[in-house]
């Protein structure tokens, strides 16, 4: 028997999957519906929670209780663009308190506020009973995948909302290197092999350029885009028809909350009957005002109306590979994962951007990523599987980070794409003016071939020090994403040298920042896990949630 057995688990935007490694194999899990995938669904009710199959049923009838697609909202603040894009497309309530969304839901005659970390909580929590049903006994330990293009927030706040589950995180995944770990164990890789994994999920398209050698997987590119996923095909068929529904009966059902749910579910499956067939159907009873609507949509039109996502991908691709420094022709194998992987058309530009190239279907593409979570959960916990014998992962940073200095700009510490773990230190000066009878202050780099920083007037004086913490590509700090911002205080200008601000970044094997500063001068320092302008949840708030949880449970029982 193993030992200590830890689980992989794929926290989908629509699905859910969860695996382990036992007996020299990774074995996908089956729910209590014999199905190996479960829908990342939380639904509301006026008497009881329900999670999985049993919330995405209710679905239809129940879309102001019904919460999917939650990826979309966690570690995001409420006027994030990717946020406002998609309330007009959910039935669910999203507000803005504090800046952060969260959702109003009917539970037991009251409404209830609940933040994203919770709803994925519960999704989290079904999928560890799956396990446990499965394995007969208590699971912890986990491996849990994002999306590759998740920022430091995004991370975060999943880690918090696994923590909430009961679960202790042994790592964060980027779910395109989940998925090259599933194919090189898979397929047992010898040698040295380049391998591109196009990853279309329901809420992200990612591509990461992975080179695999003996047992070595090194991440040397990833490039993503979070508004591009399968939903994404679904909602534009969901404009469609409505359209379509407008011109023929001269009504708008747009506003129909309960109308345009079960208009999304017959666009998923009629999705999905397109990666078959060239036409699929809608037929829907009393679908708007006691008019029953039927309809048919071929995959010429599916096309048609999703061709801008098309082209996006095909630049995400072009990203990738130029960032890895790598040309498509050296590209040994292309992976596909994610569900929205098998729409023809996306087989069809991939294989014509890399010439004719066959595509590797040797994994499923929808258990690819929990498998991969589930070799690494492996790994982790010190499994002597001989399978696993010198397996090492080498993830990078998806985004470049830094901090604001003089004139607004950005003075990036860690580039893009650099192997993580990695600490990086840079030293900087403080450079003070006055504004209205206050000290201010900017941060320089500090460079020995410039000229001295003029502090004659601040001798003897003190000032305080933000440091304000961003990730991003561009170099003014106004349009990249404010992480955090913290303060070295009491700042002394005891001479006619500038004082000098030591800054530390560390970012640790989940793609989490920690970021310290110490002024040289007196040793005083200052330090902070980024936190996306205080959004995170305190302990407190994760302890109060876990017994929030747990009321859940005894209330269902």
């Amino acid at each position: 028997m193993d030992s200590k057995r830890a689980i992989g688990i794929d926290l989908g935007t629509a699905y859910s999957c969860v695996a382990v490694f036992q007996h020299d194999k990774v074995e996908v899990i089956p729910n209590e519906l014999i199905e190996r995938t479960t829908p990342s669904y939380v639904t509301f009710t006026k008497y009881r929670r329900l999670v999985g199959s049993d919330a995405k049923y209710q679905a239809d009838a129940n879309p102001n209780g019904t919460i999917f697609n939650v990826k979309r909202l966690i570690g995001r603040k409420y006027e994030d663009a990717v946020v406002q894009n998609n309330l007009k497309h959910w039935a669910f309530q999203v507000v803005d308190d504090l800046g952060k969304p969260k959702i109003i839901t009917e539970y037991k005659d009251q409404l209830k506020l609940i933040i994203p970390e919770e709803v994925s909580a519960l999704i989290l929590r079904k999928m560890k009973q799956i396990a446990e049903d499965h394995l007969g006994e208590p699971v912890t330990d986990a491996v849990i995948t994002v999306p590759a293009a998740f920022n430091d927030s995004q991370r975060q706040a999943t880690k918090d909302a696994a923590v909430i589950a009961g679960l202790n995180v042994l790592r964060i995944l980027s779910e395109p290197v989940a998925a090259a770990m599933a194919y090189g164990l898979h397929n047992q890789i010898s040698g040295e092999r380049r391998i591109l994994i196009f990853d279309l999920g329901g809420g992200t398209t990612n591509v990461s350029v992975v080179i695999i050698e003996e047992g070595i997987f090194e991440v040397k590119s990833t490039s993503g885009d979070v508004q591009i996923g399968g939903e994404d095909f679904d909602i534009r068929m969901v404009t469609y028809f409505i359209e379509e529904f407008k011109r023929k009966h001269n009504k708008d059902p747009s506003k129909n909350k309960h109308a345009k749910q079960r208009l999304r579910s017959a666009c998923e499956q009629a999705k999905k009957t397109l990666s078959s067939s060239t036409q699929a159907s809608i037929n829907i009873d009393l679908f708007h005002e006691n008019i029953d609507f039927k309809s048919t949509i071929t995959r010429t039109q599916f096309e048609e109306i999703n061709d801008d996502l098309f082209v996006s991908m095909r630049t995400i691709i072009e990203t990738a590979l130029r960032d890895a420094k790598m040309d498509k022709s050296s590209i040994d194998d292309i992976v596909l994962i994610g569900g929205s992987s098998r729409i023809p058309k996306i087989r069809d530009l991939i294989r014509e951007f890399f010439n004719g190239k066959l595509l590797n279907q040797s994994i499923n593409p929808d258990e690819a990523v929990a498998y991969g979570a589930a070799i690494q959960a492996a790994i982790l916990t010190g499994n002597k599987s001989e399978q696993l014998k010198d397996t090492f992962l080498f993830d990078i940073a998806p985004y470049s980070l830094g901090i604001e200095t003089k004139g607004g700009q950005i003075t990036t510490i860690i580039e893009r794409n650099t192997t993580i773990p990695t600490k990086q230190t840079r030293t900087f000066e403080v450079s003070p003016s006055y504004q209205s009878d206050k000290i201010v202050t900017e941060l320089i780099e500090h460079d020995e071939r410039q000229p001295k920083i003029p502090i004659t007037p601040f001798l003897n004086k003190k000032c305080d020090v933000d440091i304000k913490v961003f990730e991003g590509q561009d170099g003014l700090a106004i349009n990249n994403n404010l992480l955090g911002c913290f303060t070295l205080s009491d700042i002394l200008f005891s001479s006619d040298v500038a004082p000098q601000i030591e800054i530390t970044f560390d970012i640790d094997a989940n793609g989490i920042l920690n970021v310290s500063a110490i002024d040289k001068t007196s040793q005083k320092e200052n330090k902070m896990r980024v936190t996306n302008d205080k959004g995170r949840l305190s302990e407190s708030d994760i302890e109060s949630l876990i017994k929030k949880l747990e009321r859940y449970d005894l209330e269902n029982n």
